[in-house]
């Protein structure tokens, strides 16, 4: 950055105050804990996630872990609904 910043002494507009969005270090910290496992997968499968992790600039083995946790949620909703409707 050669170019120097040139400031001004103009008025601002009105501002407001934004709450906080962060969230808190409880929330950020990981919501289960993880089990390392070995596992075996096609080829093909393995690089689609490759792919798609290069493409979102995100970890392929969390995609997977999230995909998942995702059906893991899923089916145990489902598992609950079909038990309340028996």
């Amino acid at each position: 950055m050669n170019k120097k910043i040139k400031y001004s002494d103009e008025p601002l507009n009105e501002l407001n105050m934004v709450s906080d969005f962060l969230p808190t270090p409880l929330e950020l910290s990981l919501r289960n804990r993880n089990t390392k496992i070995t596992i075996s997968l096609s080829t093909e499968s393995i690089n689609f996630f490759k792919d798609q992790a290069r493409t979102h600039d995100m970890q392929y083995q969390k995609m997977i872990r999230q995909l998942l946790d995702d059906y893991v949620t899923q089916q145990k909703a489902l598992t609950s609904s079909n038990r309340q409707t028996r």
